[in-house]
């Protein structure tokens, strides 16, 4: 049984829940379910215990029941305040019990930067655990009647969904791009530079993204909103750019300030494909996803 995928470990959670809870199962009650569905299908090795500690660097982390005791505890850093990310490192390391325990015996701590490191084989193992969480905490299906996969959605929208899923503004912003059939861009930055860009799949085909991995810092457009936070009106605003403000073609911008991390958060509404675009070069736009656009697993936390 632990042979499963992530996502079909989410996705047979996902209709369990469905089915005992229907529409009021959101926010999902990881706690609750981590302990109740482990002891129901391995009873001999259940997640015992979930609760907050002082971690020092870490997020969270999956550890081993002491000597003479039985099952698992999932913890996570108590310094953390924000539920929604309190809510996914419990998900993410629920992810790591059910995927990965028999690979690390002894479990695992889990620190922003390994969640990030996805080039490397442990970085792709904390890779699968954030897979399972966002799937497992914001299910396609549900997430797709909130805002469609064709749809152009404002941060309120997207906010309505964090709230709704019980994750951060970031995790719901990065759920949607997965499954989203236009071109979008979804940009962080801080004190004027790019902290890292993600593109929705189309765009990326199409050639639109910001490359922040292995280049200088990234400045912002002098022209954008997010370079001018002056302009905005109660920490938000929207714009339509010409071509080269942002992209070598026109967009529109929506950007909002997240005070809580200190964080500027920037879409990028794209139109249809250009026609110089080039639109069949699968085999380098799948090398590029793989060596530069992965998303750091921190950022699905905040």
């Amino acid at each position: 049984m632990q042979d499963k995928s992530p996502q079909r470990w989410a996705i047979d959670l996902t209709l369990l829940l469905k089915a005992r809870d229907g529409d009021d199962r959101f926010p999902v009650d990881v706690k609750s379910l981590a302990k109740d569905y482990s002891q129901q299908v391995f009873p001999d090795d259940p997640v015992a215990m979930v609760k907050g500690d002082d971690l020092g660097g870490f997020e969270g982390g999956l550890y081993k029941a002491p000597p003479g005791r039985k099952g698992w505890g999932i913890i996570y850093n108590s310094a953390i305040t924000s539920p929604g990310r309190i809510n996914f490192t419990l998900a993410h390391e629920f992810g790591h019990y059910l995927v990965h325990r028999n690979q690390f015996p002894e479990g695992l701590q889990c620190s922003a930067e390994d969640m990030a490191k996805w080039d490397s084989e442990y970085g792709q193992i904390e890779q699968q655990a954030n897979e399972f969480a966002a799937s497992l905490l914001m299910p396609r299906d549900d997430f797709a009647k909130q805002v469609p996969p064709n749809s152009q959605p404002s941060f309120d929208e997207l906010g309505a969904c964090a709230e709704r899923y019980g994750v951060s503004l970031s995790a719901a912003t990065l759920r949607w791009l997965q499954f989203s059939e236009r071109r979008t861009l979804f940009v962080v930055s801080r004190d004027g530079f790019v902290l890292w860009a993600r593109s929705s799949p189309k765009a990326l085909r199409t050639g639109a993204y910001i490359k922040t991995a292995d280049v200088p810092p990234v400045e912002l457009p002098s022209k954008s909103l997010a370079a001018q936070p002056q302009l905005l009106d109660n920490n938000k605003g929207r714009a339509e750019h010409s071509s080269f403000v942002w992209l070598k073609e026109p967009c529109v911008e929506e950007t909002i300030v997240s005070e809580r991390y200190d964080m500027t958060y920037t879409l990028l509404h794209l139109g249809a494909a250009p026609s110089w675009q080039a639109q069949d070069n699968e085999d380098e736009e799948d090398t590029f996803d793989r060596m530069t656009s992965r998303t750091p697993g921190s950022s699905w936390l905040g």
